[in-house]
């Protein structure tokens, strides 16, 4: 298993956010319906306008680079969310296979009409699919979703889909500090585990996981509270 700086590439502007934002459980209940509140609505609830904006084509261009992704290459995006990501890397490799997985009805219905057909309704850790389905698996703010048994199932269960165990990309939320902990918990509305560092890497080798992995933090989100 390998650290990787793949989503958030370079010094991202800072964000700041106050000591109260997000702070009330109904925020969060909203938040996890994942209905038009969340992608749509106010910020406090999600994205606050979650539009297709080509933020996704650099990813996905380093993504095919890194990975070295080809044609015919079976592509899984979990927590696909409107599928803006699969959309760009079938521009660039228009004969890769790809296959998303969302829990929200609301960003399937309003996904890219491109690739509508390609994302399927999933919750929860389990994957229906056979062992060694897919050449490279993408799933980012997935795995820190859930409490950490379930965590550890969510890891070995995209091992046993992955047709190379090495072409896995998943993010963890994490914190160095409380301060940082906090801010985490004030900006994440969907994130259940946040660990250090190291207790992320102890849960990864005792599921025997060997792809790449990126830490979420206060640090590297560039968050920053209001004075």
């Amino acid at each position: 298993m390998r650290e990787i700086n793949l989503l958030f590439h370079g010094n991202l502007t800072a964000r700041y956010i106050k000591k109260k934002f997000r702070d009330k459980i109904e925020h969060k209940i909203i938040a996890s319906l994942k209905g038009k509140d969340f992608y749509d609505g106010n910020r406090k609830y999600g994205y606050g306008g979650y539009r297709y904006d080509k933020r996704w084509e650099p990813i996905a261009k380093r993504i095919k680079k890194k990975f070295n992704i080809r044609s015919n290459d079976k592509i899984l995006h979990i927590n696909c969310d409107k599928g803006f990501f699969l959309y760009e890397i079938k521009k660039l490799i228009p004969k890769c296979k790809i296959i998303g997985l969302e829990s929200s009805k609301y960003a399937i219905e309003h996904s890219k009409n491109e690739i509508k057909n390609k994302i399927f309704f999933n919750e929860g850790w389990k994957l229906n699919y056979p062992d060694k389905s897919f050449d490279f698996i993408f799933a980012p703010g997935y795995i820190y979703e859930f409490n950490i048994r379930d965590a550890v199932k969510a890891l070995k269960e995209i091992r046993r889909v992955s047709n190379n165990k090495k072409n896995i990309y998943i993010s963890l939320g994490s914190y160095d500090s409380e301060r940082d902990l906090k801010k985490m918990k004030h900006w994440s509305l969907l994130g259940t585990t946040f660990l250090k560092k190291e207790d992320w890497k102890k849960i990864l080798r005792f599921c025997k996981y060997d792809g790449f992995y990126e830490f979420n933090n206060a640090k590297k989100l560039n968050l920053k509270y209001l004075k």
